[in-house]
């Protein structure tokens, strides 16, 4: 079985000019909103680990404090797992295998988060220094945080119905 040949790309004054080769396949166009989504899930992140660290010391002291910073950090990093493992994969737009690259990225990113989180649920039952409500209840408010910021890029993001990759 060949390999399907890939489209010859116009190429413009300025890039001859240049000297540099003309991209092929250029970024899709959801890339600039999946850095978006990253940059505000890290922020989302940080502010929740704040605000979650001063309610769990609040509430029950040393070990709410430890909850509160877990429990919102694991919340971000497994939906951050997810916006970045598809910013990622878009990397490989120019190979002629991009779809499978793609889909296998995103799928072992999935995988990661799966393991990772039943690890840590395993790993943090029981612990003496951890309440494990206020972990639970930080880890769901900044799922459902990062869950509205990603709603909101993507409803605000000005991305073409038209598919640009090949």
């Amino acid at each position: 079985m060949s390999t399907p040949a890939m489209p010859e790309s116009p190429r413009t004054p300025n890039q001859e000019a240049s000297g540099g080769a003309a991209e092929e396949y250029p970024m899709p166009t959801s890339q600039p909103m999946l850095l978006r989504g990253v940059r505000w899930g890290i922020i989302t992140t940080v502010v929740a680990m704040a605000a979650f660290a001063g309610i769990g010391f609040a509430v029950s002291a040393g070990r709410g404090l430890a909850g509160g910073l877990i429990g919102a950090a694991i919340g971000g990093v497994l939906l951050l797992i997810t916006v970045g493992s598809i910013a990622f994969a878009n990397r490989f737009v120019r190979s002629p295998m991009y779809l499978q690259i793609f889909f296998s990225i995103v799928l072992g990113a999935w995988v990661v988060k799966l393991i990772g989180f039943v690890v840590a649920a395993l790993l943090l039952r029981d612990q003496p220094w951890l309440d494990p409500k206020i972990l639970f209840i930080s880890l769901v408010a900044t799922v459902l945080a990062s869950i509205v910021i990603d709603v909101i890029i993507v409803a605000r993001a000005r991305v073409p119905y038209v598919a640009d990759t090949p």
